[in-house]
């Protein structure tokens, strides 16, 4: 490989940064905000088919809901992302999964796709050889068992009794684990066996000769096969335990449940607690003309993105991530646009999130702050936007400037007292690491905790610092020697949020260089290798989500987004001139689009590893931008040269 861009010529990435910048502003809303669509794989879609049997049942044994065009859609795009072998992936150009595959062919299927079309034959094939019904995840078990297709003696008890338990037991969840698991107790403690259409069965997809129950540990004693044994004692005690205590759970449930739609577009705000809320809010009473359960169906049905050539149901919003990016990448440029930040930086300010949420259980005394991911989602703001926006408030001002300070400093305060006793940084939660919860029956949506991770450490020591807080500051120290302790043999970082080593390296990285690290150090240097070690031939980067499956970096073609990552990760440790870099800067040149955009075909969020991913389709955009910036700034140019090309 061979670089045509030399150092002592920036003018190739400047006119890129032009057209990057021009194609991001044309996407700004008038109020200053940006709002990429968020997709991910096809079991939205499904569990939004399961979700409408739900409200909608079969009469006299027919299924004619109300909503048959909206579920028609959902079945195209179902069909749209069926893989040549029959099965469903979870990430695109990913293998067939079990979950996805069921939740597919239960959806198809009840939406009227008979079992004896060769689509749905190969998919059944397809789920056999994965494990059939029996190798489902308990999430599937649970929702199937809901309508009387899967044994519920099968299905891990999920008991609203939970709230009841000490040691504050339910904030020890992570918060969107929290948020599920409450309002799915309540609908699982009904036992509700809602109705299917006539005839209509599974059995075709249960493996002959499989274990219906989880597999024991082989060790006698483990935490496995002690919750294995406290979930046989749940059964039994919702058959003969005392139905006050089950009375009592359930309605704290519903309090907390029903408090928490509170300033939030729904419960969590994110897709599966919110379609669970309109459950629970079914079987507790609340008729479908209810003011809580009209605004609980509306809000979720916001994310369903109607349009002239597709359909999709979106996890969440993103505002308050896309536009902190955004902004953070517009105004490294050398000439940023300071009326479109101006709206920006007035409009971050007025979400800050100014009332205690869950958070706050741990953190009694820290006035509230910081960010949520979307609109509004008042329980929820996390660590990982806070930090965010602090870097695009850096050089974005709002019309009110005392405003924005003392907003600010509040959140500076709030990043501070989110730290760990380990040093490091989660996402909505403080210590959220008791690991023993893992093993619990119902956690194998692998994210039952939230502990700290490097990728969240790094962007907030970047925000701390370059907002003001010194690089001699306790807790600036302790998030270093956090990095420093987690970093992997390979010199990488792992990425919770992003796919996967190549996001963690380039935020710790940046996170320690602002930090005060020299890039002489070894840690710093062998995170710059590990990264040159894996760049393509075209001279891009490009991660498998497989990485996360197989716990070490796994190639996969490039993508603009995990190329810009490679490239400010070789920037942060001091990489002004090697080849990997002028190559890298090449690719995102030679691949951008007319229009300054960049395509993207690849999932390169993470929302739970190994189980859901995230395609953010903005990334393709804002990190190559924020790319292109800090390496026309690492290695020099004209500012008559930048003048020029941004007039």
């Amino acid at each position: 490989m061979k670089s045509s861009l030399q150092v002592s010529d920036s003018l190739a990435a400047t006119e890129a940064m032009r057209k990057a910048s021009a194609a991001l502003l044309r996407k700004q809303s008038s109020q200053g905000f940006w709002c990429a669509d968020l997709c991910a794989d096809s079991t939205l879609e499904s569990d939004y088919i399961m979700g409408e049997l739900w409200l909608h049942p079969p009469v006299n044994g027919v299924w004619n809901p109300p909503t048959r065009d909206k579920i028609s859609k959902a079945v195209q795009a179902i069909l749209a992302r069926q893989l040549e072998d029959g099965g469903f992936n979870i990430y695109l150009h990913g293998p067939g999964e079990v979950n996805a595959s069921i939740k597919a062919y239960f959806a198809l299927k009840v939406a009227g796709i008979p079992a004896e079309d060769p689509r749905m034959q190969r998919l059944g094939a397809r789920i056999l050889e994965l494990g059939g019904l029996q190798g489902a995840n308990s999430y599937v078990r649970t929702n199937l068992s809901l309508f009387g297709l899967f044994p519920r003696d099968a299905c891990p008890s999920i008991p609203p009794e939970i709230i009841l338990l000490p040691f504050h037991f339910v904030y020890q969840m992570s918060s969107w684990t929290r948020a599920i698991v409450i309002s799915l107790s309540i609908v699982h403690a009904a036992d509700p066996r809602r109705p299917v259409p006539a005839g209509f069965t599974l059995d075709e997809l249960f493996l002959p000769g499989a274990p219906m129950l989880p597999e024991r540990d082989v060790r006698s004693l483990s935490w496995r096969n002690a919750f294995l044994r406290l979930d046989r004692f749940l059964k039994a005690y919702e058959k003969h335990g005392p139905k006050f205590i089950r009375k009592y759970a359930i309605r704290k449930c519903a309090d907390w449940m029903i408090a928490h739609f509170r300033a939030s577009d729904g419960l969590g705000a994110i897709y599966p607690s919110m379609q669970y809320a309109i459950m629970a809010l079914d079987v507790l009473g609340y008729k479908a003309d209810h003011p809580l359960r009209i605004e609980a169906e509306a809000q979720f049905n916001h994310l369903m993105m109607d349009r002239e050539r597709c359909f999709f149901m979106q996890p969440c919003f993103s505002p308050i991530w896309d536009t902190a990016i955004a902004a953070f990448a517009l105004a490294e440029n050398e000439n940023p646009p300071e009326d479109a930040l101006r709206r920006t930086a007035d409009w971050m300010l007025s979400k800050e999130v100014r009332s205690k949420g869950d958070w706050s259980v741990k953190r009694p005394n820290t006035e509230p702050s910081g960010w949520a991911f979307e609109f509004n989602n008042d329980f929820y703001p996390d660590v990982d936007d806070t930090a965010m926006v602090l870097l695009a408030l850096e050089k974005s001002r709002a019309s009110d400037a005392a405003k924005q300070k003392a907003c600010e400093k509040r959140a500076i305060d709030w990043l501070l007292a989110m730290q760990g006793k380990d040093g490091g940084w989660a996402a909505f939660d403080v210590d959220n690491n008791w690991k023993v919860l893992s093993h619990v029956p119902f956690a194998d949506h692998n994210a039952m905790l939230d502990p700290s991770c490097p990728d969240i450490t790094g962007r907030v020591l970047e925000a701390l610092v370059r907002r003001g807080v010194p690089t001699t500051h306790p807790a600036v120290r302790r998030g270093v020697q956090y990095l420093l302790r987690v970093q992997e043999a390979d010199g990488s970082w792992y990425g919770r949020w992003g796919v996967n080593y190549i996001y963690g390296t380039f935020l710790a990285l940046r996170g320690l260089r602002a930090a005060g690290m020299s890039e002489n150090e070894p840690s710093i240097q062998q995170a710059l290798e590990f990264i040159r070690a894996y760049q393509n031939r075209d001279g891009g980067w490009g991660e498998s989500c497989a990485s996360y499956d197989e716990n070490r970096f796994i190639p996969n073609p490039s993508t603009p987004s995990q190329t810009a990552w490679a490239i400010l990760a070789l920037l942060a440790g001091g990489d002004t001139r090697s080849e990997s870099l002028y190559n890298g800067i090449d690719y995102l040149i030679s691949t951008q689009r007319p229009d300054g955009s960049w395509n993207e075909d690849y999932c390169t969020g993470t929302g739970f590893p190994r189980v859901f991913y995230l395609a953010y389709t903005d990334y393709r955009n804002t990190f190559p931008l924020l790319a292109l910036a800090e390496f026309r700034k690492a290695v020099g140019g004209s500012k008559e040269e930048a003048a020029a090309a941004f007039a």
